[in-house]
């Protein structure tokens, strides 16, 4: 994937640009509530890629829809430069779709069959009204372009698409309003192995070039470290630890997040056959009536009676947020 990320970028822009604050999803269900996002407190800076990792089903992917607005937030508030985002009007919604957009993870599902390629990008521009219809097609085709792709792709349909080529479609929709902030909720995980380090390597390069700001979810750790600038991790809803990607790599301090990085494997297999893997007994908690305490607890080498009683916070120890109790500060 070359060396883009290889040295964490130091010289992140320190704006704040999205404020979560105490923001949870909950659904009811049949058997209970289920907690997919539990008082989730994050900081996106501008030009940044804040990583999202944790198992699947851990509430990464609701996560990002709602900080989206396709969910409206259980509790909690979302703030896009210092503005409330979910709570004033439907008005305010909408011009905060216009800055903020989506990459989906299935490039099959997520594009309309029935529409041409030029019309999937063009959609969100009229919606927007923005530009008259030459000018939008003189886009449509640009944007293409800047994908990777080109313009006589536009009037075809997704099915005359690899899977590679419609995620590069997904991106260039995405673009299509300008926007400020993008989600790629898990971008590469449907693709070929072939192919991911291509729409990788192409978002990195989009993120220079129109400063861009990312939330990128995944649950594969190298691709995360090799192109965020800090991870959260996350566990049943709940971020247990932050820190920057070279520091979570070399000091990782939640138990979680230690096992996450154990399994990850490691190309020279003298060193692979070294590893101290931690591998971690116990099921998943279910998300529905969870129990008090940490939500890890169940599965933790360390956890004590404290443990199963206080959810620990998320503060600073070590250099890290992290949220447990037998981290020292």
């Amino acid at each position: 994937m070359g060396d883009a990320k290889t040295a964490n970028r130091t010289d992140v822009n320190k704006d704040v640009l999205v404020e979560v604050k105490g923001v949870s999803k909950y659904f009811r269900v049949s058997e209970g509530i289920l907690k997919a996002v539990n008082n989730v407190n994050i900081n996106i800076m501008k030009g940044e890629t804040l990583g999202l990792v944790g198992e699947s089903g851990c509430g990464k992917s609701t996560f990002g829809k709602v900080l989206m607005g396709i969910y409206p937030p259980t509790k909690g508030k979302i703030i896009y430069h210092g503005k409330k985002v979910m709570e004033v009007s439907k008005k305010n919604l909408f011009a905060y779709a216009k800055v903020a957009q989506i990459i989906f993870q299935d490039p099959y599902s997520s594009l309309d069959p029935r529409m041409t390629v030029g019309s999937i990008i063009e959609e969100g521009m009229v919606i927007h009204g923005m530009y008259d219809r030459k000018k939008r097609q003189e886009r449509v085709y640009d944007l293409l372009e800047l994908v990777g792709l080109n313009r006589e792709h536009a009037n075809r349909f997704p099915h005359e698409f690899s899977g590679g080529q419609r995620q590069r479609i997904g991106v260039a929709r995405a673009l299509a309003i300008e926007p400020e902030f993008i989600i790629c909720d898990e971008p590469i995980s449907a693709l070929d192995v072939s192919i991911q380090s291509q729409i990788i390597n192409l978002l990195h390069d989009l993120q220079k070039k129109l400063d861009l700001t990312y939330l990128f979810i995944a649950h594969d750790l190298n691709i995360v470290k090799y192109i965020s600038d800090r991870i959260a991790v996350m566990y049943l809803g709940n971020i247990v630890e932050l820190a920057t990607s070279n520091d979570l790599y070399a000091r990782t301090l939640h138990p979680y997040s230690q096992a996450l990085l154990s399994a990850v494997p490691v190309p020279d297999p003298s060193k692979e056959a070294q590893k101290n893997r931690q591998i971690l007994v116990g099921d998943v908690p279910s998300p529905i009536n969870t129990p008090p305490g940490c939500p890890f607890a169940g599965r933790c080498p360390r956890a004590t009676d404290i443990c199963r009683q206080t959810k620990p916070e998320l503060e600073m120890k070590q250099g890290h947020l992290v949220a447990c109790h037998h981290v020292e500060k």
